[in-house]
């Protein structure tokens, strides 16, 4: 698998509006918690279908689209984060320790 990196409003447009299930993840690449966290994801995003659209937000660099992001879905900013969208809704949202590529896959899958 591997990441798209979220960089324009244009693709979270296309992510709300698309059918399906997208993930985003939020990281602060200043941040040793977050890049743990992203390496541990990584370790075993295999157990995620291979269909799911992954989107990697630097959101040092882009710090307007993840602000856009928690208006547009109504999640409280969280860094690390993960969010979950299916056919243009938050179905799950886990930050820090609790980002978990076995979680995506259950609620997929569900």
């Amino acid at each position: 698998m591997t990441w798209v990196n979220l960089t324009s409003m244009e693709q979270l447009d296309e992510i709300k509006n698309s059918s399906g299930f997208s993930l985003i993840f939020k990281h602060s690449t200043r941040c040793s918690i977050s890049m743990m966290a992203k390496k541990n994801f990584e370790y075993n995003w295999e157990v995620i279908p291979e269909d799911t659209k992954l989107y990697f937000l630097d959101l040092i660099s882009y710090r307007e689209i993840s602000n856009k992001i928690a208006e547009v879905f109504q999640v409280a900013h969280q860094s690390p984060q993960i969010l979950l969208i299916k056919d243009g809704d938050c179905v799950l949202e886990s930050s820090h320790s609790d980002i978990s590529p076995e979680e995506v896959a259950e609620v997929i899958a569900a």
